[in-house]
This record gives structure tokens, C-alpha cells and sequence, in this order.
């Protein structure tokens, strides 16, 4: 057994739901990790209002691929994040390698979300036998304190690396890496070797914990200013008018969204029978006038990771 001290998400008590979000105080403002210090790592002004709005979990499933692909082509989704493990991700892939222009990182995953739905390592098992449970796939949501508890670090980058090179394989070029379920990888050994291995493959790295972000950016290295919004956490009974609302007070310097667009058709509502209307207000939201138009009023600068990548690959 492998122990370290536990930087757990705050997953909801359904199994079925998952939620990254460990920074709170979203609805009552925010306060800057630093003084504008990624705008200017960016070449933006101390007053711009920066903002990345990243679509995660791309590859899990059919409705949330097209919904992703949607968002991005018609909405106001500025990049994704790619699930190697997952069923559909070589699907995600080929929509990928036809619009070359999509900025898009790689979802680091060790967590399965459902009992009905699975999936497990893309390393051999044999490899990774700490990431696994007894039936072969990745722990369920449920079981993330044993997870964390058991995992082997170098099994871990085993995964990491074996998720990363399929992508690579695939001939695609990402922009940056974050994590499925465990914000910051979960444990700061993990998030250490997240980083190391973005510096290695040349890729940006989201961060949600203050202390992580405010590392990175001593580093010289831009990341967010304001932690990570995760959409999931918000429900979805009147989201568009909060979205509107949070947009309307977004703080200068760089904030990221980490959203779930969902098309809520019948295979959505089979994997997530409770909380499908997340993803769906989510796809709502942001393929609509109501999200643009503040965006434009509020001379928010619509980013992707490509800005940050620039940075951190040099």
C-alpha cells in the first residue's frame, strides 16, 4: 500500500457524477493567485478579462462527442480535452484529425464514472496492476480514496505516458494536459509528474489548487489566475443566467471553465439517468446567443491552450 497525503476531488455522493471542482467561492467572487501575472506571461494587458472555456470528457461517449464538436464549430467552446481510455475516444480522434484547427489536451484518466459503462488502462494491465480492480477496469468514482491510497507512481506515468503516445500515434498534436475526475492529478506526486511530463512533451498544464498555480507561475509558466470552474458542480436548473451573471463579473487575468456539453439524447440519459441534464444546459448554453453576447459586451478575449503551450514549450 502506497500512502501519501489525499488532495481528493469533490465528487458528489451519486457514483455516477463526477465533479472536479475543489475551488470554491465561484458565486461570491474570486481573488487572483497573482497580481495579473499570466497576462503578462501571455503579452496581455494588467486589465484584460481572459478566459478558456475547455469542454472535458471528450471520447466518453457518442452524445458527448458530437456535442463537443458542435460546441466548438458553432459555439463558444475554445478547446477540449481527449479521454484515451474511453470507448469512443477513437471516434474523438478521427473528428480530431478532420479539424486539424481544434485545440485540444489529453484528459490524464484513472477513474471510471460508470457501473454499466467501462473502461480501464491503455498500458497493458499487467503493467499497472495498482490502477486496476479486480474485474480489470479503472476504480469507479466511488473508490477514489482507495485509489489514490494504492497507486504506484510509476505506474501511474506508465498510464500517463501509454495516454499520451496513443494520442501522439493517432498523429495529432495536443496542447495540453489535465485530469478526468481528480483535480491536480489528486496527490502532489502525481501533479509532479504531470508537470514534469508536460515539460517533457512540450504541452501546457491546467491547475486548480492556488499553492500549484501560484508554483507554476513563480516558474514562469502561465496558468490560471482564478482556479477551475467545473460546470458540473453547478446543476442545471438556471445555468444560462448564471453563466451570463459569471461573465458578467469575470476578474482580470485568466480564469478557466471546465464545461460538459452533452446532446441529453437517449444513449446520455441511459449512461447518466439522474444528472444528463448537466451535460444538456451545458450544450444549451454555450451554443447560444445568450453566450456570445456577453463575451462581446464584456471584451472578454476568448483563449485556448495554444497560448499557453507557446509559453510553456520554450
Amino acid at each position: 500500500m502506497v500512502t501519501h497525503s489525499l488532495a481528493l476531488s469533490s465528487c458528489q455522493a451519486d457514483p455516477h457524477v463526477l465533479l472536479c471542482q475543489r475551488t470554491a467561492g465561484w458565486n461570491e467572487g474570486v481573488t487572483a493567485l497573482g497580481e495579473h501575472q499570466t497576462s503578462k506571461l501571455l503579452g496581455y494587458s494588467d486589465d484584460a478579462r481572459l478566459l478558456i472555456i475547455n469542454a472535458d470528457d471528450f471520447g466518453m461517449c457518442h452524445a458527448i462527442n458530437e456535442a463537443i464538436v458542435h460546441a466548438l464549430r458553432e459555439g463558444v467552446v475554445s478547446s477540449t480535452t481527449l479521454m484515451a481510455p474511453c470507448p469512443w475516444a477513437p471516434h474523438a480522434m478521427r473528428l480530431l484529425g478532420e479539424n486539424p484547427d481544434i485545440a485540444f489536451g489529453v484528459h490524464l484518466t484513472l477513474v471510471c464514472d460508470f457501473s454499466i459503462y467501462r473502461w480501464g488502462p491503455v498500458a497493458s494491465r499487467g503493467s499497472v496492476p495498482s490502477l486496476i480492480d479486480d474485474t480489470g477496469y479503472f476504480f469507479g468514482v466511488d473508490r477514489i480514496p482507495e485509489l489514490l491510497g494504492r497507486a504506484r507512481l510509476d505506474e501511474v506515468e506508465i498510464e500517463f505516458r501509454a495516454q499520451i503516445e496513443a494520442v501522439l500515434a493517432a498523429q495529432l498534436r495536443p496542447t495540453h494536459l489535465d485530469w478526468h475526475c481528480l483535480a491536480d492529478g489528486g496527490r502532489d506526486d502525481i501533479f509532479d509528474l504531470t508537470v514534469r511530463l508536460a515539460r517533457e512533451y512540450g504541452l501546457a498544464l491546467r491547475a486548480h489548487d492556488r499553492r500549484h498555480a501560484q508554483k507554476l507561475q513563480r516558474e514562469g509558466l502561465p496558468t490560471t489566475d482564478h482556479g477551475v470552474l467545473d460546470s458540473y458542480g453547478m446543476g442545471w436548473v438556471d445555468k444560462s443566467a448564471r453563466y451570463v451573471q459569471l461573465l458578467g463579473r469575470l476578474p482580470v487575468g485568466l480564469t478557466e471553465w471546465a464545461v460538459h456539453p452533452g446532446l441529453g439524447n437517449d444513449e446520455a440519459q441511459a449512461l447518466e439517468p439522474e444528472t444528463w441534464q448537466i451535460r444538456r444546459a451545458d450544450f444549451d448554453f454555450l451554443v447560444s446567443p445568450e453566450a456570445r453576447g456577453p463575451l462581446d459586451e464584456e471584451g472578454i478575449v476568448l483563449l485556448d491552450y495554444r497560448a499557453l503551450q507557446e509559453v510553456w514549450s520554450h
